[in-house]
C-alpha cells in the first residue's frame, strides 16, 4: 500500500503537461482551422449558385425546353392567320402523227405551256384550331413550371454540396485536433513511463488511440476531397473554399410554425401541382378538340392564276388570267368510327390527368409535412448538441482534474477528449442540416426562390 500511494503521488506531478492546457491549445487550433474557411477569397453560396445557373446541364436543358415550347406556341398562333401558297409549272409536249395521203411524211406537232397561281386561305370558323392554340399556351405555362422545378432543384443541390464541403472540413479539423491532443497525451504517457510514474498500459492505450486518430484523419481528408469534387461538378469551378457560419451561430426560427400552413401553401403554389393542374386542362382541351374535329369548318379561299400556251397544237398563243374567291364549308359525315373513338380516348386520358393531379397534391403534402417535422427534429438536435457540448467540456475538465489528483487514468482523459471533439463536429453538422432542411422545406412547399439563397448567406461570415 505505501508503494502504491507513492506511485500515485509521483504521477500527479508528471501528468500535468498532457492535461487541460493541452486540450485548450487543441481547441484553439480547431477554432483557427474553422476561421480559415471564412477568410477573404472564400466563395459565398449566392456566388456559387449564380455560377451553377450558367453551368448545370439539367437546369440549362429545362430552360432550352421552355424556349422551344414558346416557339411552338407561336406556331399554333399561326392557325389564326391566313396562309398563302404559290404554285408554278412549265412544260413542253411534242407528238408526231402518221402520214395522211396525199402527204408522204409524218407531221410533228408541239405545245409549250406555263402556269402559276397564288392561293390564300383564311379560316373563318375552325373550333379545333382555337383549341390547339389554347393548348399551346397551356404547354407554355407547363414549361415555366418545369423551369421553376429545375431552379429549385438546382438551389438545393448547390446548397447540399456547399454544406457537405463545410461538414467535411469540420470533420477533418476535428480529426486533426483530436490527433494533436492525443499525440500530446501519448507524449505525456511516454514521459511518465520513462520516469517510472506510469505503467506501459497508459502508453499503449494512447498509442492505439493515436493510430486510430491517424486513420480517421486520412478518411476525413478523402471525404473532403470527394465533397469538393461534387461541389465543383455542380458549379463548374475548382479550388472552392466555402464560407463558414458566423459565430455566434444564430439559426433562423421556423415561420410559420404550423405544418398545415406549409401544406396549404404547397397545394396552391407548388410547381408540380400547378403543372398537374395544367396537364388536366390540356387533357380537357384535347377532349374538346376531338369533339370539334367532328364539327363543321368554314374557310375563305381566293386564288389568282395565270397560264401561257403556245405551239402548233393550240389554236392561238397567249396568256390567260383567272381569279376566284369563295367560301368553303366542310362537314364530316362518316369516318369509320375514328372520331368517336378519339373522343373516348381523350376522355380516358383526361381521367388519367385528374388522377395524376390527385397524386401530385398528395405527394407534395406528404413531402412538406415530412420535411417540416424533420426540420423541427433537427432544431431540437441542435439544442441537444449545444447542451452536450457544454456538458462534455465540463466533463473533460473534471476528468483532467481527476487525472491530476490520481483518481482518473489516461484512458479517461482520451475518452473525454474524443467525446468533446465528436460532439463539436456533430453540432456543426446539425447546424448545417437545419439550414439546408429549411431550404428543402421551402422546396417541398413550392416556395423556394433565389432570394432565399441570399437570406441563407446572411448566416455566413462576410
Amino acid at each position: 500500500m505505501p508503494l502504491k500511494s507513492k506511485t500515485i503521488h509521483r504521477t500527479q506531478g508528471a501528468r500535468q503537461p498532457g492535461g487541460r492546457a493541452a486540450v485548450s491549445r487543441a481547441t484553439a487550433v480547431l477554432a483557427a482551422g474553422c476561421l480559415i474557411s471564412g477568410l477573404a477569397g472564400a466563395q459565398s453560396l449566392p456566388e456559387l449558385y449564380e455560377a451553377a445557373r450558367s453551368y448545370d446541364a439539367a437546369y440549362l436543358a429545362a430552360k432550352a425546353q421552355a424556349d422551344s415550347v414558346r416557339f411552338r406556341a407561336e406556331q399554333a398562333q399561326a392557325l389564326r392567320r391566313p396562309s398563302v401558297d404559290l404554285n408554278a409549272s412549265a412544260g413542253q409536249a411534242e407528238a408526231n402523227s402518221p402520214p395522211v395521203p396525199p402527204a408522204d411524211s409524218r407531221s410533228w406537232r408541239g405545245t409549250s405551256n406555263a402556269q402559276a397561281d397564288v392561293t390564300a386561305t383564311q379560316w373563318l370558323y375552325n373550333a379545333a384550331n382555337s383549341v390547339s392554340i389554347d393548348q399551346a399556351y397551356r404547354s407554355l405555362d407547363i414549361a415555366g413550371s418545369l423551369v421553376e422545378l429545375a431552379e429549385q432543384d438546382l438551389i438545393v443541390r448547390v446548397a447540399q454540396a456547399y454544406f457537405d464541403v463545410l461538414a467535411a472540413q469540420d470533420s477533418l479539423g476535428t480529426a486533426k485536433t483530436s490527433k494533436r491532443a492525443i499525440g500530446e497525451q501519448l507524449a505525456s504517457a511516454k514521459r511518465n513511463f520513462e520516469v517510472g510514474t506510469a505503467t506501459i498500459t497508459d502508453t499503449r492505450e494512447a498509442q492505439a488511440r493515436f493510430d486510430l486518430a491517424n486513420a480517421q484523419e486520412l478518411a476525413a481528408e478523402n471525404e473532403l476531397q470527394s465533397r469538393r469534387i461534387t461541389l465543383e461538378s455542380v458549379v463548374g469551378r475548382s479550388n472552392i473554399t466555402p464560407k463558414a457560419l458566423a459565430v455566434p451561430v444564430a439559426l433562423p426560427k421556423l415561420a410559420p410554425a404550423d405544418v398545415n400552413s406549409w401544406a396549404n401553401a404547397a397545394d396552391e403554389v407548388h410547381p408540380a401541382v400547378r403543372k398537374a393542374r395544367l396537364d388536366l386542362e390540356v387533357a380537357r382541351l384535347e377532349t374538346e378538340k376531338a369533339r370539334a374535329t367532328d364539327g363543321p369548318t368554314l374557310a375563305l379561299r381566293g386564288s389568282v392564276a395565270s397560264s401561257y400556251s403556245a405551239g402548233s397544237a393550240v389554236p392561238f398563243d397567249g396568256n390567260t388570267v383567272s381569279a376566284s374567291v369563295g367560301v368553303q364549308f366542310k362537314m364530316p359525315l362518316y369516318s369509320g368510327g375514328q372520331l368517336q373513338n378519339r373522343v373516348k380516348e381523350s376522355l380516358s386520358l383526361e381521367e388519367k390527368s385528374r388522377n395524376d393531379l390527385d397524386a401530385a397534391r398528395r405527394l407534395v403534402a406528404q413531402n412538406t409535412r415530412t420535411t417540416f417535422f424533420n426540420l423541427n427534429s433537427l432544431q431540437a438536435q441542435v439544442k441537444a448538441f449545444e447542451a452536450a457540448e457544454s456538458s462534455s467540456q465540463l466533463a473533460l475538465e473534471a476528468t483532467q482534474l481527476g487525472y491530476k489528483v490520481g483518481v482518473r487514468v489516461n484512458l479517461d482523459v482520451l475518452n473525454a477528449q474524443t467525446q468533446l471533439f465528436t460532439t463539436q463536429r456533430d453540432l456543426a453538422k446539425a447546424r448545417y442540416d437545419v439550414v439546408l432542411t429549411g431550404l428543402k422545406l421551402r422546396q417541398a412547399s413550392g416556395q423556394l426562390k433565389p432570394d432565399d439563397v441570399n437570406a441563407v448567406n446572411r448566416l455566413f461570415r462576410k
